[in-house]
């Protein structure tokens, strides 16, 4: 059987990125616990490629913003959906989730977050 993974993509303050970062790692820690194999975080660095389509056109990011592209991987998505509950229901996520999405000052925005679960196509 492949794996199967959630996929994100958002934008970000860069002066909250450091926040953020910590935030992140702690939920990554929390998503393992209750069973992720494995989960990833990466910054915007080359943004800018030129003939295709970019991050910032696409999210519309401002000056002052990067992205994030991230990634959970799972056994299978009944193992996902399973992981998605147990996650949502610790109590540490809303301790961690909350200071990045205080109204007064907000760093991050679902709004402007993409997301899905995808199965394997390719594999080499």
């Amino acid at each position: 059987m492949s794996n199967y993974i959630d996929g994100f993509v958002f934008t970000i303050a860069k002066q909250h990125l450091e926040q953020y970062r910590e935030a992140a790692s702690a939920i990554a820690n929390i998503w393992k616990e209750h069973g992720a194999l494995a989960y990833f975080e990466y910054v915007g660095e080359d943004l800018h490629p030129i003939g295709t389509s970019v991050f910032p056109q696409v999210l519309d990011i401002k000056n002052d913003e990067t992205v994030i592209f991230g990634w959970v991987i799972f056994e299978s998505k009944v193992q996902r959906d399973s992981i998605h509950k147990k996650v949502s229901e610790d109590p540490r996520m809303a301790e961690l989730v909350a200071p990045i999405m205080d109204p007064s000052n907000i760093i991050f925005d679902a709004k402007r977050m993409v997301y899905g679960g995808f199965e394997l196509l390719v594999s080499v």
